[in-house]
């Protein structure tokens, strides 16, 4: 920072209660847990559409996407930090039109879960563990956005505003899981859409206490900040906006804690559903947040450090309520992804690596129990806490980790996805091929452009490390899967079959299952008297039957 800003105690006090609420909240959801690794980690698909379409929304709110957000457009410009919400609802939109459903039916608890049973262990254990790296660094930058607001209106140091957080969402995740995050969320997100355009609206409408409103407000910008240069001109960085909107856009489809809430809805339709009402409320945050990173070069234009100008503006120069408002819902809604992210992280180590790869294929042993996977599973949230918490706090980087976080699983899992889910003659031996050539690629552009200095002629590429990795991956995913079709045969009914609980929390293998339901099989009334239709892929699963 420049200078020290001067915090009234009663910021502090209020975020802090608001924290310690939360926590309580979170803590007593262990009751809704019952012993069951099911409900522990996907509230056992029990959960309504408003619970799972709020859910949704709290990665567009979260301390990445708002700090992030206000820091990118206080530097880039407004696609720089706008490129955050609008590539989530782009996000929410493709899934619930083309996964929602699907996923949902196929009664999965995590999203490695997919590639076991359509690809085998490999390519289980390769998604797996590119997909936990992915959330460590997504839940650092919610870990270092809290961090960053609790430091600012206690006065404290960054790292232990950090540590009041981990320690917090650490608590009520080790107990309440899932749950936690739906009773938790469910006061956050409507907190922090509403506490955002109070204060978009405070600084244009005729009170602003910015002399001019915002025609002042868009002349003090750099040029070109605010026009649509950010998306078509290479020098304003529309390389890197439009990198940062496909990796989430379409790299977040294949995010561990987005898809363990759409597996957590009642039904297809509501997993469906609850996609486009996130898509909506994420939409509305897009004008709101990103404005504040414009606002910001009126109020604050000689800030130190641009990750602070979001709870300094909230502090300094909104109204109490409305500042406060902004403060603790950005603050709870960051531990809530971290909630979901960890959450996400520990139950693919306990299920897809340790009972599906180490206890089962290893070691040739029985599955762990229910109460078994709960127990490990439970404990495995604490390790993954603290790595991500010793990330966020070496190089706390909310937004920027928000994109990064994406661009890893974009890169090589999001082709073995859809192409496995819509393609039958997606084979094993693709799947692998294309995760290692698009993320070995990937890892490749990082250190030759993604770092690269202005000074070197590879950075005018930035942009194109993110967009080439998942292309290769898809040329190499085809090309692999049509010269494979005999040694390495799809399992394309994989998509269709819906097993029973029991087998579920086994992880047994495909061939294992106990007579599961093939929704092909299935007959479905269509509008016309006397006709039907068979299910192919689309329809509801036994329990929207019901």
């Amino acid at each position: 920072m420049s200078r020290m800003v001067e915090v009234p105690i009663s910021y502090g006090i209020i975020v802090m209660i608001f924290v310690g609420a939360t926590a309580v909240v979170g803590v007593m959801a262990v009751k809704f847990v019952k012993k069951s690794s099911k409900r522990y980690i996907v509230a056992g698909k029990s959960l309504p559409l408003f619970f799972i379409g709020t859910m949704l929304v709290s990665e567009s709110i979260d301390g990445n996407a708002s700090l992030g957000n206000v820091s990118l457009t206080f530097q880039n410009g407004f696609w720089a930090g706008g490129a955050i919400p609008l590539g989530l609802t782009i996000c929410l939109v493709l899934t619930g039109v083309f996964f929602g459903r699907i996923f949902n039916r196929m009664n999965m608890i995590t999203l490695a879960d997919f590639y076991f049973r359509r690809y085998g262990n490999l390519s289980e254990v390769m998604s797996g563990v590119l997909m936990s790296i992915s959330f460590i660094i997504l839940v650092a930058g919610n870990l270092a956005a809290s961090g960053y607001i609790l430091s600012v209106v206690l006065n404290i140091p960054l790292i232990f505003g950090m540590l009041i957080s981990t320690a917090v969402v650490l608590l009520y995740t080790y107990f309440g899981g899932l749950f936690s995050c739906a009773y938790t969320d469910i006061f956050h997100i409507y907190l922090a859409l509403i506490g955002f355009w109070l204060g978009f609206i405070y600084f244009i409408g005729p009170w602003s206490p910015i002399p001019g409103g915002l025609e002042t407000i868009v002349a003090n910008v750099p040029q070109n900040f605010m026009n649509m240069s950010g998306l078509t001109n290479i020098q304003s960085g529309a390389l890197i906006n439009w990198a940062a909107i496909l990796s989430l856009g379409l790299g977040d489809i294949v995010a561990l804690d987005f898809m363990e809430r759409v597996f957590a809805a009642d039904g297809g339709r509501t997993a469906q559903k609850s996609c486009f009402l996130a898509a909506g409320l994420t939409l509305l945050v897009l004008i709101p947040l990103t404005m504040i990173g414009i606002i910001g070069h009126t109020l604050e234009p000689k800030i130190a450090d641009p990750f602070t100008l979001f709870p300094i503006v909230a502090v300094e120069h909104m109204p109490f309520i409305i500042g406060i408002l902004m403060l603790v819902s950005t603050v709870s809604c960051g531990m809530s992804t971290a909630n979901g992210g960890t959450l996400a992280i520990a139950s693919v180590l306990s299920r897809n690596m340790i009972q599906s790869n180490i206890v089962r294929k290893l070691l040739k042993k029985p599955s762990l129990s229910d109460r078994q996977l709960l127990l490990v599973t439970r404990l495995l949230v604490i390790p993954m806490f603290f790595t991500a918490f010793a990330l966020g706090a070496l190089i706390p980087r909310p937004g920027v980790y928000l994109i990064l976080a994406f661009d890893i699983v974009f890169a090589g899992c999001l082709v073995p996805l859809v192409l496995g889910t819509y393609w039958k003659k997606s084979t094993p031996a693709a799947a692998v091929a294309s995760i290692i050539v698009g993320s070995t690629l990937r890892m490749v552009f990082y250190f030759t452009i993604t770092i690269a200095p202005p000074t070197s002629p590879l950075f005018v590429y930035a942009g194109l490390d993110t967009m080439i990795p998942p292309l290769v991956s898809l040329i190499v995913f085809v090309g692999v899967s049509l010269a494979t079709q005999r040694r390495s045969p799809p399992r394309s009914d994989v998509v269709y079959l819906i097993p029973n609980d029991d087998d579920v929390i086994s992880g047994a293998d495909v061939f294992e299952w106990r007579n599961p339901i093939d929704v092909r099989t299935l007959v479905v009334r269509s509008g016309r008297k006397g006709s039907s239709t068979y299910d192919s892929g689309f329809k509801e699963s036994k329990d929207d039957e019901r």
